[in-house]
């Protein structure tokens, strides 16, 4: 991939713009991108498929027409989508209370999802309605994100150990422990320490050898594969299927057809609160990781299309038996790394698997469960992100609580549980810090225009004059306290005749903070002191501009508080000095 921004390939050129920009210099990145990424894909796809609770070849047929629809309306270059993680969770928690796991009644239902998902993300962006995902905070998603990652670890216990469930304690551990559990822990364990060394020092040792550093990050990247291959290897040479030790079994070969089959209404019903925590899960997660990769290649992305774009590779992957998908970070990356210029990248990567599925897909049969289980561990465990709450909590305790709390209730009440609680306690922090506004009593720094804090800085004052200035929104749940701190500023000032309102921060008062002003007023002006407006932005004095208030009970609206003081002062001046912060 070139460095030089004159042959980036457009990120935001409308619908296929990159195709129509399309260079010959480009296709050499595509091709290895989609080669590599179509190898990495493969134990990912089959491993999120049974972490959904479904037959592993769901999981490949979801990386098949998902990568073509994306090519087609997404405004990322860079960007890999098919099944990952958060979705396979979400699909199996948000299933099970609507049918057994393994059942054809579930798979049809993951298959709907994916549908609904498909179509909810759909017309979202044809409404462009892609800036309602601000409503989910950094706090919330990672929250949610980690705990899902640690219920997903916890998911994948049985099979590491080579038990139908986790036991209920260490006593019935021992007692069901056969040797088959014994070569199964044994595989997995081994299988996982690759991994690890993979993931942390075989880049490093692959570049002490005299390998380029790219090409030594993408072998360490494609560990996973090397891992299905050996283990493909050991378990038929050992015959560990006749041993115990379990496996995937069954895999048809051949192409997915494409699916149509109309569920009751009453499952339909059922599966839209679902299909819509999917949808918003997904375009969170999937735009977050298109506008990382974007800034690295220095493009841009479009929210609409991209909700146009993981709609589209929803119905895809619903049309061919496959479930939900989303933009996957790990795969995202390697396909960065592999020089992808654009998503032609990934129509190679569907061709590749395609091809795998109609030749060699049979062969996957027998590849132990513990292996999918043991790359799902490592895939899963960076996403548990204990960084992002230290950092949130040393830097607002409210933000910190939203994050961990989050991460409990996806763990103690579920994934629409926790999502609600991190929304619910999102909120409830917003009132919170509205409801506590920042009002400063304010001063001319002397020989200036300048109007500050007289707590923090060494002012001028007008012995007649108190200037507040409100570094809040004035509404319901804030009037009180703006009051309160008014009064206490009289209280401070008694010999104030002019009350200055400085709303240079203010961006809205709603109706309640208008009854509040309008009371306020009538209470100044029974203690002969009048009340008057400086830096008031236009859309608020558009709002104010019709009401009695403005027009009948305040003195004068000034443009600046300069105007205000010069105006309103008297050539007496106190210079007050600073108190402590």
């Amino acid at each position: 991939m070139s460095d030089n921004p004159r042959l980036q390939p457009p990120g935001d050129s409308g619908l296929l713009g990159w195709l129509r920009h399309y260079r010959l210099a480009w296709l050499s990145g595509d091709l290895t991108a989609g080669l590599v990424v179509s190898v990495m894909i493969i134990p990912q796809s089959m491993a999120y498929a049974m972490l959904a609770g479904l037959p592993v070849q769901i999981g490949l047929y979801a990386s098949l027409l998902p990568l073509l629809a994306y090519a087609l309306f997404g405004s990322s270059m860079s960007l890999s989508v098919g099944p990952v993680a958060v979705t396979g969770l979400m699909t199996a928690t948000l299933l099970a209370p609507l049918a057994s796991i393994g059942s054809g009644a579930y798979l049809q239902m993951a298959i709907w999802l994916a549908l609904l998902s498909g179509v909810m993300l759909f017309a979202v962006g044809l409404l462009r309605l892609g800036f309602l995902a601000n409503f989910l905070s950094h706090p919330v998603i990672s929250g949610f994100i980690s705990g899902a990652a640690i219920l997903i670890a916890i998911s994948q216990l049985p099979h590491l150990l080579g038990v139908p469930a986790l036991p209920s304690g260490p006593q019935q551990l021992l007692d069901s422990w056969t040797l088959a559990n014994s070569l199964v822990l044994g595989i997995g364990l081994v299988s996982l320490a690759w991994l690890m060394y993979a993931r942390s020092m075989l880049a490093r040792h692959l570049r002490g050898l005299g390998l380029p550093p790219v090409a030594a990050t993408l072998l360490a990247r494609l560990a996973p594969i090397v891992l299905v291959i050996a283990a493909l290897l050991v378990t038929v040479s050992g015959d560990l299927a006749a041993r115990g030790v379990p496996v995937v079994g069954f895999l048809p070969a051949g192409l997915p057809a494409f699916f149509w089959a109309t569920p009751e209404f009453s499952d339909i019903r059922a599966l839209l609160l679902p299909a819509a925590l999917i949808s918003l899960v997904t375009f969170v997660e999937s735009v977050a990781i298109a506008q990382s990769l974007a800034r690295r290649k220095r493009q841009s992305i479009d929210a609409d299309r991209e909700l146009l774009a993981l709609g589209a590779a929803n119905l895809g992957a619903g049309l061919t038996g496959g479930f939900a998908v989303a933009g996957g970070f790990s795969r995202s990356v390697v396909n960065i790394e592999a020089g992808a210029n654009t998503p032609l990248a990934g129509v190679i990567a569907m061709t590749i698997i395609g091809l795998i599925l109609l030749t060699i897909a049979p062969l996957f049969a027998h590849l132990p469960l513990v292996i999918l289980a043991v790359v799902i561990l490592v895939a899963v465990t960076p996403l548990i992100d204990v960084a992002s709450l230290r950092r949130a909590w040393r830097y607002d305790r409210a933000e910190g609580l939203t994050l961990f709390s989050t991460a409990a209730g996806v763990l103690l009440l579920g994934i629409e549980g926790g999502i609600a609680l991190g929304i619910c306690l999102s909120i409830a922090a917003q009132l919170w810090r509205g409801s506590r506004p920042h009002i400063a009593v304010v001063g001319r720094v002397p020989g200036t225009q300048d109007f500050r804090n007289t707590k923090r800085h060494l002012v001028e004052i007008e012995p007649h004059l108190l200037a507040l200035r409100i570094d809040e929104n004035i509404f319901f749940a804030n009037t009180k306290a703006i009051e309160h701190a008014l009064y206490r500023a009289l209280r401070d000032y008694p010999d104030t005749r002019e009350v200055l309102l400085i709303l240079s921060a203010v961006n809205h008062i709603d109706s309640t903070g208008l009854d509040m002003l309008s009371e306020l007023t009538e209470g100044l002006a029974e203690r002969d002191i009048h009340l008057h407006l400086a830096e008031v932005k236009g859309p608020v004095m558009d709002h104010l501009g019709e009401t009695d208030w403005i027009n009948e009970q305040v003195g004068e609206v000034f443009p600046s508080t300069h105007i205000a003081f010069n105006t309103l002062g008297n050539q007496k001046r106190a210079v007050a000095e600073p108190e402590q912060a």
